[in-house]
């Protein structure tokens, strides 16, 4: 339905549970290298999916660029940080869209962010929050897409 793609993922269980989510949700999953951890079948990734990971339709690029030969950057694609001045329940999802979460400790690189403003949207919390669990804001994300194309 939707497309998950995690740019330079730091941390296997989020990965695992994110590929989770993506199963029960019948998204496809782009994992963007480099990874801050040894291979995608690493057992804590698999862990953290349990046994949905051999359902999960996933596929592993080399780098962003890689990803954009056959993905090309469009009014599609959405961005998820922290910095952004709309929140995601501003934007309208349709089916196919592509929805960027960023690694774990610096989320996504401003060189992306500043020249694709206009597709970054941003979770709300509270004053003083510093950040949300990639997990918890890939959820947060998919499930609003998916509840606006229900």
């Amino acid at each position: 339905m939707f497309h998950l793609v995690l740019l330079e993922p730091r941390m296997p269980g989020n990965v695992g549970t994110i590929g989770r989510l993506a199963v029960a949700t019948g998204c496809t999953l782009h994992l963007i290298k480099p990874y801050g951890f040894k291979a995608i079948d690493e057992e804590k990734v698999k862990r953290a999916g349990m046994d949905y990971w051999a359902d999960l339709n996933y596929i592993e690029y080399e780098n962003i660029e890689a990803f954009w030969q056959v993905h090309p950057f469009s009014n599609r694609h959405f961005l998820t940080t922290k910095k952004a001045a709309k929140h995601y329940t501003e934007f309208v999802f349709k089916p196919g869209d592509y929805l960027y979460f960023g690694r774990e400790d610096v989320g996504l690189p401003e060189s992306l962010t500043s020249k694709k403003s206009d597709a970054c949207m941003s979770i709300p919390m509270v004053s003083g929050a510093r950040s949300l669990n990639i997990a918890n804001a890939a959820s947060i994300v998919v499930y609003e897409a998916w509840r606006q194309n229900s």
